[in-house]
C-alpha cells in the first residue's frame, strides 16, 4: 500500500509506476497493458514515466493518474549544460517523491532500468533470457520470463500481469475513444503517413503521388503529415506533384491523435503514427517495406490491412486496390 506520513489515515489505494519512455510505437503498444491493469486492479493508481514529447498522448488515457516526463533525448545532446543537470536532478526528485508499491519497466533497456532503480518500490522487469539488454535485468528486484517471439503488446501485457498477479485475457483495448477525440471535418479526408525515421522503411515518393490522386478521385481529400524539416520538404515535393493537396501543420501528439481520429482512412508506412491510427480504430492500410509486421506491426479493433513485408515493398496498384476496399468502412 502507499505509505503515508505519521498521523495520516491509511490510504487504501496502491501506487503503481510504469516505465515506458519511448519510442512512439512502444508507448502506444504499452497502452493495452495499462487499460487491463486498470480493470484488474481498481484499487490502484497508475503513474507513467514517459519521454516529454509523448506525455500529451499518454494523458489522453483515462487510466493514468500521474505522468512523470523525462527528457533523455534532449538531455543527451546537452550534457555539458548546467541547466540540463538541474533538470535531471529535478526529475530524480519527482520520481522519488512517492513510494510505489510496484514499479514495472516494460522498456527493458539499461536506461529504463536505471530509472526504475532511482524510484522507490519493488522493481519488476524481464529476466535475462527475455530482455533486449541483458545487463538491465540485474537492476530489478523481481525478474519475469516472457517469450521474446510475442508481439510487443502481448509482451507488455504479460509482464504487467506477472508483476500484478493476474493473467492477461480478452481483446486488446488501448483505452482511447476515437469518437470523443475526432475533430469535425468539413470534407472527408485520407491521412497519408509517408514519413519515417528510418529511410529504408520509406515508400517511393512517386507512389504517394499516384495514391493521393486515386484517393482524391474517390472523394477523399488526401492530407500529408510530417514531423521533421526533411519530412516537411518531402511532403512539399509530393504535394507539388499532386497539385492541390493539403499538408497538415506540425502539432503536439494529443492534437495529432485528434487529426488521425477524424480521418476516414489512414495509409502509412511502419511508423509510430501508424500504430496510433490502429489504436484509435481508424480504417487503416499499413505499408511494410523493410520491417516485419509479425512482431511490431499495427494491432487494433478497427478495419485494417497490411501489405508488403521485410524486403517486399508493395506496388502502388496493390495499395490502391486495398485502399479502395477500405473506403466506406467504419
Amino acid at each position: 500500500m502507499h505509505r503515508g506520513v505519521a498521523g495520516d489515515k491509511p490510504d487504501p489505494m496502491s501506487d503503481i509506476l510504469f516505465i515506458k519512455t519511448s519510442s512512439l510505437g512502444d508507448v502506444i503498444h504499452h497502452m493495452p497493458a495499462l487499460t487491463e491493469a486498470n480493470r484488474e486492479r481498481p484499487d490502484a493508481r497508475f503513474a507513467w514515466v514517459v519521454e516529454e514529447s509523448f506525455a500529451p498522448l499518454v494523458a489522453l488515457h483515462p487510466g493514468i493518474s500521474h505522468i512523470i516526463s523525462v527528457a533523455s533525448r534532449r538531455w543527451r545532446n546537452a550534457l555539458y549544460k548546467l541547466a540540463t543537470w538541474k533538470e535531471i536532478t529535478q526529475f530524480a526528485k519527482s520520481i522519488r517523491a512517492r513510494n510505489y508499491d510496484e514499479i514495472i519497466d516494460t522498456q527493458g533497456l539499461f536506461r529504463s532500468a536505471l530509472i526504475a532503480r532511482i524510484a522507490s518500490g519493488q522493481r519488476h522487469g524481464y529476466d535475462v533470457a527475455s530482455i533486449r539488454e541483458p545487463v538491465a535485468a540485474g537492476l530489478y528486484d523481481v525478474r519475469h520470463r516472457v517469450e521474446r517471439n510475442l508481439h510487443a503488446i502481448a509482451r507488455n501485457r504479460a509482464l504487467t500481469g506477472l508483476a500484478l498477479g493476474y493473467a492477461p485475457k480478452g481483446a486488446i483495448d488501448f483505452g482511447l475513444d476515437r469518437a470523443s477525440l475526432a475533430a469535425t471535418a468539413v470534407k472527408p479526408y485520407a491521412l497519408l503517413l509517408h514519413a519515417t525515421a528510418r529511410p529504408e522503411k520509406q515508400w517511393l515518393e512517386q507512389n504517394w503521388v499516384v495514391l493521393a490522386r486515386a484517393l482524391s478521385s474517390r472523394g477523399l481529400e488526401p492530407l500529408l503529415s510530417w514531423g521533421t524539416e526533411s519530412e516537411h520538404k518531402r511532403s512539399k515535393r509530393i504535394a507539388v506533384q499532386v497539385g492541390e493537396m493539403r499538408i497538415a501543420e506540425r502539432r503536439p501528439l494529443d492534437e495529432t491523435a485528434r487529426l488521425i481520429a477524424g480521418a476516414s482512412l489512414v495509409v502509412g508506412v511502419d511508423t509510430g503514427l501508424l500504430h496510433l491510427a490502429a489504436a484509435l480504430g481508424v480504417p487503416l492500410v499499413a505499408i511494410f517495406v523493410a520491417s516485419e509486421p509479425g512482431l511490431t506491426g499495427p494491432m487494433g479493433q478497427g478495419p485494417m490491412a497490411i501489405v508488403g513485408g521485410d524486403g517486399a515493398a508493395p506496388t502502388v496498384e496493390e495499395v490502391a486496390a486495398v485502399a479502395e476496399k477500405m473506403i466506406g468502412t467504419k
